[in-house]
């Protein structure tokens, strides 16, 4: 799950991260409001979107930038007049942008130096990891490609945690001088201890900043969090924003379905997510373009079926729907049941290819042919792709 730059500051707020004061707001007199409060001679506006590369986007009405300085109240009203209700285009956000509904107002820092700090899961070594730069204010990936040796990477011990002499060091290493290091220090401690707290898979400080005045400021943040561990924290689940997500995401969400859309028109139902993987790429080695990533489970219910026939087949972008099952815990006939079930009640208009094998196959293939359901049979994964694309030919 991903945050608002607005709500990861509230965060860094609470474990005391340094960052610009700063308030969100959903409109031009808010905005103006926020921007008399915070008494500086200029703030900043910054659209709020899940996608990076703001300041460097292009509003589909043709206003430039998403993040803009302003020297007055008013012109920040301004500005967030033609940034609230219009959507936004980044090299993150894809071609179809994101639509701004709010933006953070927030004080301006005079910048000396930029920096880089992230805390990051890393698989491999199943810990933490530090990664971080002198050079702040880029994309990350630029620096790895271009100047690798100004990028350092530093594990973090599962059960002692970051170290003061670690982060230290991390501070001198990306060019801290030694009265810099201490404010550094106590706000990559303080990064970590929100990290490891609220279960994040990453936190992203890009940039860190030195200010003219000496101190180290959180600038801008971007929040991932292990959506396995949200039961533990519902005051991070209540800062969801589904307006940011696939309707078709958060459609799946509800009945615990493992679901990404995609491109194509020819939608996915699998069990299992290497099937579903190679389900996709046997689609595409016969021409096709797979419409979705859909692993129903091991154990999926008749209504999670249901439920997931409901997506695929309210998606316009669907011109066929390929159902791949291998019935291991999974039943084939609770599954043949969901699909006859979804069928009686939606309109099935699309060509509906179906490959079961496994666990109850022989009643599976039975009620769907006594269901009276207009579908194609396959007898292999390899089949059923082929009839899949022959069908959207």
């Amino acid at each position: 799950m991903n945050i608002h730059e607005y709500q990861a500051k509230e965060l860094f707020d609470k474990y005391g991260v340094a960052t610009p004061a700063g308030r969100v707001a959903n409109s031009v007199e808010q905005v103006v409001e926020i921007a008399k409060e915070l008494g500086t001679d200029t703030v900043v506006v910054k659209a709020q979107i899940h996608a990076g590369g703001r300041g460097k986007g292009t509003f589909k009405s043709g206003f430039q930038g998403g993040v803009h300085l302003c020297d007055s109240p008013e012109k920040a009203g301004e500005i967030a007049g033609k940034m609230l209700g219009e959507v936004l285009v980044t090299h993150q956000s894809g071609e179809e942008g994101k639509q701004v509904n709010k933006v953070l107002v927030a004080a301006s820092v005079d910048i000396d130096k930029e920096f880089y700090f992230a805390i990051l899961m890393d698989r491999e070594t199943e810990r933490a990891v530090i990664v971080a730069s002198s050079e702040g204010g880029v994309d990350i990936e630029d620096v790895a490609e271009n100047t690798p040796e100004k990028l350092i990477r530093v594990p973090i011990h599962p059960t002692l945690g970051l170290q003061d002499y670690q982060a230290r060091t991390i501070a001198k290493q990306i060019g801290f001088t030694s009265k810099q290091m201490r404010p550094a220090a106590k706000l990559f401690a303080a990064a970590y201890e929100l990290f490891m707290a609220t279960d994040c898979s990453m936190v992203e400080i890009n940039p860190l900043v030195l200010t003219t005045d000496g101190e180290v400021i959180a600038l801008d943040a971007k929040f991932g969090f292990d959506d396995n561990a949200l039961f533990r924290h519902p005051e991070i689940a209540a800062l969801r924003d589904t307006d940011e997500e696939d309707p078709r995401e958060v459609a799946a969400s509800k009945f615990d379905l493992n679901y990404i859309g995609l491109d194509g028109n020819i939608a996915c139902m699998v069990n299992g997510a290497g099937l579903a993987m190679a389900t996709m790429d046997i689609i595409k080695h016969f021409g096709g373009d797979p419409a979705n990533f859909l692993d129903v489970g091991g154990g999926a219910t008749e209504e999670q079926v249901r439920e997931a026939f409901r997506i695929l087949a309210g998606d316009p972008k669907v011109d066929a729907i390929l159902v791949n099952i291998f019935g291991g815990i999974m039943q084939c006939d609770v599954i043949a049941q969901g699909i006859i079930n979804a069928a009686n009640e939606i309109e099935m208009n699309l060509p509906l290819i179906v490959r079961l094998e496994g666990t109850n196959v022989k009643e599976g293939r039975q009620l769907l042919e006594e269901s009276g359901i207009n579908l194609i049979t396959a007898s292999d994964l390899g089949d059923a792709a082929k009839k899949a694309v022959e069908s959207v030919a």
